[in-house]
């Protein structure tokens, strides 16, 4: 679970320009506005969203990366889920894969729900990836959907079913 000594991390994180794209990102976050979210998100069934730091097993070194549920919808069971490793030289070590296998296993069990959805810019073959490894069935793409640096890219759309998995 995300707690408030987490929250100059995730602000650097969030106002990365180079994490914007990923994140949806358009103007920088205030340390007070991470503080918020950070309080929101303790209350899922209130909020429809969670955020879980994804740490190592050696508990004495920083996060990695954060890993997100939002749109959470309780009477249908749906949710979005989002993943970001924070830092360049972290990425690619299977961090993501690891936590991802963790949050559906949570979304499932302690949360009883049905089916995970996440959005990807058709751009990022690194999360395409992963979230095929993991089992995402590609359902649909929105052409031309994100700006990003002047040209438009599609948005490719994964949904996952947890009764099935």
């Amino acid at each position: 679970m995300v707690e408030p000594k987490d929250a100059t991390m995730l602000l650097l994180w969030e106002n990365n320009p180079e994490n914007w794209k990923v994140t949806d990102t358009e103007v920088p976050f205030s340390l007070h506005a991470i503080q918020l979210l950070i309080e929101q998100q303790q209350q899922i069934r209130t909020t429809g969203q969670l955020r879980m730091m994804i740490c190592l097993n050696d508990s004495s070194q920083d996060p990695v990366g954060a890993i997100d549920l939002y749109d959470v919808d309780f009477r249908n069971k749906n949710a979005s889920v989002g993943i970001l490793i924070g830092e360049k030289q972290n990425r690619g070590k299977g961090y993501a894969k690891d936590a991802l296998k963790l949050m559906i296993k949570y979304a499932h069990n302690n949360l009883s729900l049905y089916n995970l959805v996440c959005s990807i810019h058709a751009t990022n073959e690194e999360s395409i990836h992963l979230f095929e490894s993991i089992g995402f069935q590609k359902v649909g793409c929105r052409k031309e959907w994100f700006a990003n640096k002047n040209k438009r890219v599609d948005e490719i759309l994964y949904q996952l079913c947890l009764e099935k998995k």
